[in-house]
């Protein structure tokens, strides 16, 4: 049975960019709008299997130690599945742990420190991060398969991740006063809502399935969403 590696026509010593440089070549290679006829749909079904378990490191380092065992293609899918979970549940401890840090003490001072070094920018960055993405998919719209077009809005793509970095460590950097606590718990799902898509519009680049893209316009919505009600809440508060 064909092991990850052979599906993406890599040796075991790979690099994780010569991975990436091969799945991007095999999905374009066997996308279904340029082969309709064929068994284009189980190769990509094999070729995605097998790139999101050797995408990740760990999963990767997993899967490396079980090919003695044969483990069939696609058994990582369920370790991405558990690791989505892990994940989920990080993000709920997270949360629970910033409720914790709260104290019942909060003075005006350490509010008004909040609002300026912490709201206000994450706010505005918020505000900038999604402002441009219909423009970058009506640009990349004209030929998805166009490796130019394709760089450039992973270009945008990854100064949005930036600003997201910067903004998630603004938010880590000072406990939120016990009395904008709404105010805190909508900017965290907003940063989360941002970062998940993120992720789905950067999966478009590797296998150019559109659903990734729609997936990740619908995320930047709902994340617009939690930033109002984020404002709301402050213009509540004051």
């Amino acid at each position: 049975m064909a092991t990850h590696y052979d599906i993406l026509e890599i040796q075991p010593t790979a690099s994780q960019s010569d991975i990436k440089q091969a799945y991007r070549r095999l999905a374009k290679q066997h996308h279904p709008d340029r082969n309709p006829e064929g068994d284009s749909h189980e190769q990509i079904t094999q070729i995605n299997a097998a790139y999101e378990v050797l995408r990740d490191p760990s999963q990767r380092q997993f899967y490396d130690r079980t090919l003695g065992r044969r483990v069939p293609v696609g058994a990582g899918s369920a370790d991405y599945v558990d690791q989505q979970a892990n994940r989920q549940q990080r993000e709920s401890a997270a949360q629970k742990q910033y409720r914790q840090r709260q104290t019942g003490h909060q003075s005006d001072e350490h509010l008004r420190r909040w609002v300026n070094q912490v709201y206000q920018p994450i706010n505005r960055t918020l505000s900038q991060i999604p402002r441009s993405l219909k423009a970058q998919l009506n640009e990349l719209a004209a030929d998805p398969f166009d490796d130019a077009l394709l760089e450039n809005f992973q270009t945008y793509l990854d100064g949005c991740r930036s600003d997201l970095q910067r903004a998630q460590r603004l938010f880590s950097s000072m406990p939120n006063p016990s009395n904008v606590a709404g105010v805190a718990a909508h900017l965290y799902y907003c940063l989360n809502q941002l970062g998940d898509g993120l992720d789905e519009l950067e999966r478009f680049g590797s296998c150019y399935d559109e659903h990734y893209l729609h997936t990740g316009q619908e995320l930047f919505r709902i994340a617009a969403g939690l930033r109002r009600e984020a404002q709301a809440a402050m213009r509540a508060v004051k």
